[in-house]
């Protein structure tokens, strides 16, 4: 029994540089992540800067019932869900089969180029990314010039000015912008796949698409799965830059997601009760969302989170 011990605390001795980084990180997550939301308590309260946490009045759940008899706030979960399905579907999917196509390059040296720019956009900031739509879907922009060089319409579109084109252009930005930085993770779970299974399958006579579909999506499917499920939690995260900086008068109905509804609400109108009370919504949803994706996984004999 003190033998054990010894080496308990032998081990400890040993890794504590690494149990000090790791409490600093504790700590600060504490500090920085679970106590904030000590302020939740103003979603219950008619909240004043003046009076405080401690002395504002107590509402119960009437900023709760304001927000689902708010039209408003209807649209806005529409807005913010359906480009959030949208975002999921679109950027999961492409990261996909960006780093399966990229996998298959032979050419180091030309893999190497390709990667490094698809990094690039996600380095750049939204107030760029929506600055490069608007030139390149502007009236005289190069989307509708090509449109109009192909015959595929008569005159330039007004993208900016049509609702119905909003929640497409969102879905796209996130796209080009996140693309080849998401598929940094397959493609690390890629070159963990045993070289020789593609070998003996080429071998065999399988060719790429086989190769593909029998051992690389087999060989990634635990991280698909997971990233999936934690993917599916972040629905509600549809976006603020990006909606905020390309919303307009003409497209309010469409771009104003749930972000945009708490800054409206919580620092324009200074009603940070109500703020809270979408924002607490909003967390509640996407915890909903990733225990019902992790349970229908387990269920199914997929890979989990827990």
């Amino acid at each position: 029994m003190n033998n054990k011990k010894k080496i308990t605390w032998k081990e400890v001795r040993r890794q504590k540089v690494l149990l000090i980084w790791s409490a600093i990180f504790v700590v600060y997550g504490i500090i920085f992540y679970y106590l904030p939301l000590g302020g939740w308590i103003m979603a219950f309260q008619n909240y004043k800067p003046r009076t405080g946490l401690l002395h504002s009045q107590f509402v119960g759940l009437d900023k709760f019932k304001f927000l689902f008899s708010d039209d408003t706030f209807i649209k806005v979960i529409r807005n913010t869900f359906a480009m959030g399905v949208l975002n999921l579907v679109f950027t999961f999917v492409m990261a996909i089969l960006f780093a399966i196509l990229l996998n298959e390059i032979r050419l180091n040296h030309t893999k190497k180029i390709v990667q490094t720019i698809s990094y690039l956009p996600h380095f750049l900031s939204w107030i760029i990314v929506t600055g490069i739509l608007h030139d390149a879907m502007s009236s005289n922009g190069i989307i509708n010039e090509l449109l109009v060089n192909l015959n595929i319409i008569d005159s330039p579109i007004n993208f900016f000015a049509d609702p119905k084109y909003f929640w497409w252009i969102v879905a796209f930005a996130n796209v080009w912008k996140e693309t080849g930085w998401n598929a940094i993770i397959y493609l690390a779970a890629i070159t963990s796949i045993d070289p020789s299974l593609y070998e003996s399958a080429a071998i065999d006579g399988a060719g790429r698409l086989a190769r593909i579909r029998y051992i690389t999506l087999p060989g990634i499917r635990s991280t698909i799965m997971v990233l999936l499920i934690m993917n599916i939690g972040n629905v509600l995260n549809a976006g603020f830059e990006v909606q905020y900086l390309l919303g307009n008068g003409l497209v309010k109905s469409v771009s104003d997601t749930i972000d945009i509804y708490v800054l409206t609400w919580g620092i324009s109108q200074n009603d940070y009760s109500l703020g809270t009370a979408a924002g607490m919504f909003k967390s509640a949803v996407s915890i909903a969302l990733i225990l019902i994706a992790n349970a229908i996984a387990k269920k199914t004999g997929e890979e989990r989170l827990f």
